[in-house]
């Protein structure tokens, strides 16, 4: 048995900003139906539908969860979600930190690792993401970016960190078709379990994700690698049969 199956496996839905209410429930009915699977399994759906979401997954083995939430726990800022909100809601997981909230709305390292630590402090799981784009890369940059992207969340949580979820992301290989060898994506992981274990010895057996473009036909050869325990999936998983397949991958 692999490193990544003892520490279990863990394949997270993030649907963006996508969906309908009646699409989504068949979206749920269809994955219910494809239940039980190999790994543990969640969605992040956008906010207004956490309460459907929850309905509907309320009495199955799949978790749910946000996709952002503010650095804040309350006050005046207009159209934010707080953590607390999302707890109500019963999510288990939010993202923080996707490359589209960075790039697109600006958000920084620290940021970042502020809306992990109100979601830990609601008694949610962060799962805090990381990666390089396709310049950093070519310039070999991408250990240095991913271990500054991380050591921010490292530095504000502490041992707090081993509670969280990693999911290394490289930019270049979201939505583009591309997506890392499972030896490079295996070699970035492998440099996060060294950071997060010098970090805090509980933090070195924490689940690191991969997502850039994962499908159900490269699946498995990316979990089989022995420091990728799962994935953080976007367009496949809003197709019912590519997420199942996905979350059924045998490494």
């Amino acid at each position: 048995m692999s490193a990544a199956l003892r520490r279990g496996r863990l394949v997270v839905g993030n649907w963006k900003m996508n969906g309908s209410r009646a699409s989504n429930s068949v979206l749920l009915d269809a994955l219910k139906a494809s239940s039980p699977f190999v790994a543990s399994v969640a969605v992040c759906v956008p906010a207004p539908y956490l309460r459907d979401v929850a309905a509907s997954l309320g009495s199955s083995a799949i978790a749910w969860g946000a996709q952002d939430c503010s650095s804040h726990a309350s006050g005046a800022f207009t159209g934010e979600v707080s953590a607390t909100m999302l707890a109500e809601f019963g999510c288990r997981y939010v993202i923080v930190g996707h490359s589209e909230r960075r790039a697109m709305h600006g958000e920084s390292d620290r940021l970042v690792a502020e809306k992990a630590a109100q979601v830990l402090a609601s008694g949610m799981t962060p799962i805090v993401c990381v990666g390089e784009t396709l310049a950093e890369r070519e310039a070999g940059r991408t250990e240095a970016v991913v271990a500054r992207q991380l050591g921010a969340a490292i530095e504000l949580l502490g041992d707090t960190i081993a509670q969280a979820v990693v999911a290394y992301e490289p930019v270049w290989a979201i939505g583009t078709g591309k997506t890392a060898s499972p030896a490079e994506a295996e070699a970035v992981h492998a440099s996060l379990r060294a950071r997060l274990a010098a970090a805090s010895p509980a933090a070195g057996d924490i689940s690191i994700l991969y997502g850039g473009s994962v499908k159900a036909d490269n699946a498995a050869s990316l979990f089989a690698q022995d420091n990728i325990d799962g994935g953080l999936i976007g367009g496949a998983a809003l197709n019912a049969e590519q997420f199942a397949a996905i979350c059924r991958a045998d490494a």
